[in-house]
């Protein structure tokens, strides 16, 4: 039974083209409902994030690309030819081989990013509630999950930071060994601050406050990681009360500046302030560099261990690499022989054909008043010609054409090259 992923991407699509093909957790139970009605996929699980749409089919269909492309336009009322150019399909191994890389972060924005084997989870668990995963898809998934583990196991895909917002929560980890007993003050709420704020999270800070000109955006951003909203023109107040500070604003002039900071340094009984500024233009005045008990990095100072964290995953994802390819023949291996195991079902279904006909002709002339010698001497003739017969056919066939390759399969499909056993 083949396999196939359709999908798309941050590498081949626009957001605007992604955003349309999404699935939310509203549709995704009809999404897959429809598809296995609609298509001619028998086993189908629809993974969706902001950076990917893809559908991972089962078939017995070779031709389900197109038929799967359609879907994915009907369902979401876009003609195909508006993002055909967009998608990419994979078949079979490299099926196997994008999604086991897809868990393990190589294929994501963000080299090495854990998050994506959260929704790959995710995904799979739906697609059993609906019953869109079979025993190739279920394999298939399992067998990822246990990849993904073996790869955060063996390599060092994902403890390198790849992003300043990673790398200034390291570093205020190694500042203050136990995060879960401070308190971050986060000024800003753009992208590389709620990324900060995810990964102090992550690691247990005690509390978060964020601190934004527009207050509502704030308090969105601080709901989501139990923390508390405040105006910028509270900062000083509440400065005293930071262990780290992350700040990334638009402001054209300093946010902070090195008056504040001693005030609150004074407040503080000289306790240390790890500060980081992000942005560009400076949100912290350079001179508070300079006071005793502050640890203050800008971006640039960030940039190196970016650049070394980047350095060691992509050395990580090479090991990566090579680990999911061994598990990619594994899976394959264990695909062919689905192959083997149908045509041994196939071949004994036929022998106890062939043996129950026999069998009940014997039982026919033994209850005629046959002798019950003659009659199992006629059993095993009749067994031995019918099971031999096609077989002794095929064979001669073979021998008349040429086919050596498929005689030598025969002589070591029988084992006919150690001699008959007669018994003697």
């Amino acid at each position: 039974m083949p396999l196939i992923v359709l999908g798309l991407n941050h590498k081949t699509a626009p957001v605007d083209i992604r955003e349309r093909l999404t699935f939310g957790p509203d549709v995704i139970v009809a999404a897959l409902r429809t598809l296995l009605e609609q298509s001619p996929a028998d086993e189908a699980i629809i993974l969706s994030t902001c950076n990917r749409t893809e559908i991972y089919c089962a078939t017995d269909t070779r031709d389900i690309e197109t038929p799967l492309r359609n879907w994915l336009g009907s369902f979401h009322g876009i003609e195909p030819q508006l993002f055909a150019q967009h998608l990419y399909a994979h078949k079979d191994r490299e099926a196997v081989q994008h999604l086991y890389k897809v868990a393990c972060g190589l294929d994501s924005m963000v080299l090495g990013e854990p998050q994506i084997l959260g929704q790959v989870k995710a995904a799979f668990k739906t697609a059993c509630e609906v019953g869109g995963s079979g025993r190739l898809l279920g394999r298939l998934f399992q067998c990822t999950f246990a990849v993904a583990k073996q790869v955060r196991t063996d390599t060092a895909i994902g403890s390198s930071p790849v992003s300043v917002a990673f790398a200034a929560v390291s570093l205020a980890r190694q500042i203050f060994s136990d995060l879960t007993k401070q308190t971050a003050l986060l000024i800003g709420a753009g992208e590389t601050v709620e990324l900060a704020a995810r990964h102090l999270h992550q690691h247990g800070i005690g509390r978060i406050i964020v601190a934004n000109r527009t207050v509502e955006r704030a308090h969105r951003l601080a709901a989501q990681f139990d923390g508390y909203a405040i105006a910028l023109t509270e900062l000083a107040s509440h400065l005293p009360e930071a262990d780290i500070v992350v700040s990334s604003t638009a402001s054209p002039l300093p946010v902070l500046g090195k008056g504040t900071v001693e005030r609150a340094l004074k407040q503080r009984r000289h306790r240390p302030m790890f500060m980081v500024d992000i942005a560009v233009p400076r949100d912290i005045e350079p001179e508070v560099g300079q006071l005793r008990d502050v640890y203050l990095y800008t971006v640039d100072d960030l940039q190196g261990v970016v650049d070394e964290g980047m350095r060691s995953r992509n050395h990580a994802a090479e090991q990566a690499v090579e680990i999911i390819d061994l598990h990619c023949d594994e899976f394959m291996a264990w695909v062919r022989s689905l192959d083997a195991v149908s045509l041994i079902q196939d071949y004994r279904a036929r022998a106890e054909c062939i043996r129950d006909e026999a069998y009940s002709r014997a039982a026919r002339q033994l209850a005629a008043g046959k002798p019950p010698q003659e009659v199992m001497r006629h059993l095993a003739h009749v067994l031995t010609n019918k099971l031999l017969h096609e077989p002794s056919v095929r064979l001669r066939q073979a021998g008349r054409e040429g086919q050596s390759e498929l005689l030598d399969a025969a002589n070591e499909l029988f084992q006919l090259s150690q001699g008959q056993d007669t018994g003697h």
